[in-house]
């Protein structure tokens, strides 16, 4: 795994050519970082993931849990073993945890498994402030005693006990972190207004496979009995709808057929729904969809929500593809305050959108033209790479380091469909 330390940092894109072809979906990154971080919850035992994508954030994770005692192996079927000792560090380290912010998932199962833990207060991209507030209050519910000093969170209890806990908002981390807790606390925890991701699904199966009981009501409401001990686990992480729906949309904005394979449409319905509203063509099969040629997009609007509404982690690619799309758009963000970053980078490319407030306004135009634009965050980059792929001449986009977190192989993926791609030297540019 140690290429992706050194993987070029700018993709030179050759914009203009339908893409045509199969791609079969990875592993979901935001799936795969909370289950891994489920692990610190045994003692003596290992968790058995299959399906772990091979991502600069999940190397960061591995990092982590490394240095805090825990090893991993990868056996040639693509299993990946988590193996943890009897005793495990407390202490997040801060060189991993200030790359990413997904290392705050170590505080809830290292509290609850060591009766302490230290995590610098964690980094990540830069799309704006997304504090851990609701995971410190949740777990100050359960009994722990919390002190940030020096930019460290310091968290403390002889074992949680099992509580009601009300999110103030439906927090993807934070409902992963207080059910990691909960599976070793004292008595039931109920968490009401969690998160509806399908990633919450595929830790509660996690847990369940560990032995933990756990319950997701469809009420927005999980109940988790906590136990003992946890016992080795084994279970697949579910596919990247994300990485999936950014196919799709390269498939759309070409103006070619693309079809993703190994997915769960119903985790995508939402971006679904808007695309039939555009007028995309596409089919839906059980495991599989593939969208089909359509000469141009129609104009929509759209406002980012958490599950099941349209995910804020497609807002950029679905920017870049309206922004080639009949009349005038309108996108909503009300997830992340700062996700409009890249758009100043689009219009270098000839796109015609304003920003008013935490509004996209897109006026679609019929042509893109290929220029050096730079990734500002993940998704953003992802975003760029679309409007490379159908610009006209050539695009560069630079900071790749950003897509490298939740894209494997992206650039092989892409010359699969037949698009013409490929990696630079920074100093190419």
């Amino acid at each position: 795994m140690d290429s992706l330390n050194v993987m070029p940092n700018v993709m030179r894109i050759e914009g203009g050519v339908p893409l045509e072809g199969t791609v079969r979906a990875q592993g979901a990154k935001n799936a795969a970082l909370p289950v891994m971080a489920a692990c610190l919850l045994l003692k003596d035992g290992t968790l058995t993931l299959e399906n772990v994508p091979d991502l600069q954030d999940v190397r960061t994770m591995v990092e982590l849990l490394e240095t805090l005692g825990v090893r991993v192996e990868k056996d040639p079927e693509g299993q990946t073993r988590f193996c943890v000792p009897e005793e495990v560090g407390f202490e997040a380290p801060e060189a991993q945890v200030r790359k990413m912010r997904a290392s705050s998932l170590v505080l809830g199962p290292l509290l609850a498994r060591c009766g302490q833990a230290a995590l610098p207060l964690p980094g990540g991209c830069s799309i704006g402030s997304r504090p851990i507030d609701l995971h410190l209050k949740g777990l100050v519910q359960m009994g722990a005693k919390i002190e940030i000093r020096n930019g460290v969170v310091y968290a403390q209890a002889d074992r949680l006990r099992g509580r009601r806990i009300y999110l103030d908002f439906p927090s993807v981390g934070a409902t992963e972190n207080l059910m990691m807790a909960a599976a070793l606390a004292h008595g039931e925890t109920i968490i009401e207004n969690i998160a509806r991701e399908p990633e919450i699904d595929n830790l509660a199966s996690v847990l369940g496979s560990m032995g933990v009981p756990i319950e997701i009501e469809g009420t927005g409401c999980v109940r988790i009995k906590g136990i003992e001990e946890v016992h080795c686990g084994k279970e697949r992480v579910i596919p990247d709808r994300i990485e999936a729906c950014t196919y799709l949309l390269a498939g759309v904005m070409t103006g070619g057929q693309v079809t993703v394979t190994d997915v769960i449409p119903a985790h995508f319905d939402a971006m679904l729904a808007k695309l039939e509203e555009a007028g995309a063509r596409f089919s839906v099969y059980r495991d599989s969809v593939t969208v089909s040629p359509v000469k141009r997009l129609q104009s929509l609007s759209l406002r980012t929500m958490p599950f099941p509404g349209f995910p804020t982690d497609l807002q950029p690619q679905m920017v870049a593809a309206l922004s080639l799309a009949g009349g005038v758009s309108m996108v909503e963000e009300s997830v992340f305050q700062a996700r409009f970053l890249y758009v100043e980078e689009l219009n270098r490319m000839g796109a015609n959108i304003s920003i008013r407030g935490n509004t996209a306004v897109i006026s679609g135009v019929r042509q893109l033209q290929g220029t050096s634009v730079k990734a500002t965050d993940l998704r953003a980059g992802a975003a760029l790479i679309l409007a490379g792929l159908a610009a006209e001449g050539e695009t560069r986009v630079g900071e790749m380091i950003h897509v490298w977190r939740g894209y494997e192989a992206i650039d092989e993926k892409l010359r699969s469909l037949g698009a013409r791609v490929g990696l630079v030297p920074e100093e190419a540019k």
